[in-house]
């Protein structure tokens, strides 16, 4: 799913939960990761989170259904974009417009895959 879509849902439910429960439906539909992607582990989560690349495509994974939400989220705002552009974007800024209601953990974990993706 684009990025745009994935906004626009969220911001059509004004719950909460409901939020988080959409979030969550993302992430169980993120993409399987490819066999020749390279894939680093994000350092700074309490979730394990991984971020793979091939070309300037991104897959990722995690061992939580809020934190896959959070990385199928991410994913969608960089996927198909260069470095030198994800360098560029206000990622932190995109994400919090979303009104999500996650806990300080989550908001820890969150800033360590963005700064991993703004310093590929």
């Amino acid at each position: 799913m684009q990025y745009e879509q994935m906004k626009s849902l969220l911001n059509s439910l004004d719950n909460p939960v409901d939020k988080l429960e959409m979030l969550m439906d993302f992430g169980a539909h993120l993409e399987s990761v490819p066999d020749d992607a390279m894939c680093s582990e994000i350092l700074g989560c309490s979730s394990h989170v991984e971020i793979c690349r091939r070309g300037n495509n991104f897959y990722g994974r995690a061992d939580s259904a809020i934190v896959s939400g959070v990385v199928a989220v991410l994913l969608a705002m960089v996927d198909g974009k260069t470095p030198e552009q994800i360098k560029n974007m206000d990622l932190v800024g995109e994400f919090y417009s979303l009104n999500l209601a996650l806990g300080a953990a989550r908001l820890s974990g969150l800033n360590s895959i963005i700064s991993f993706l703004q310093n590929l």
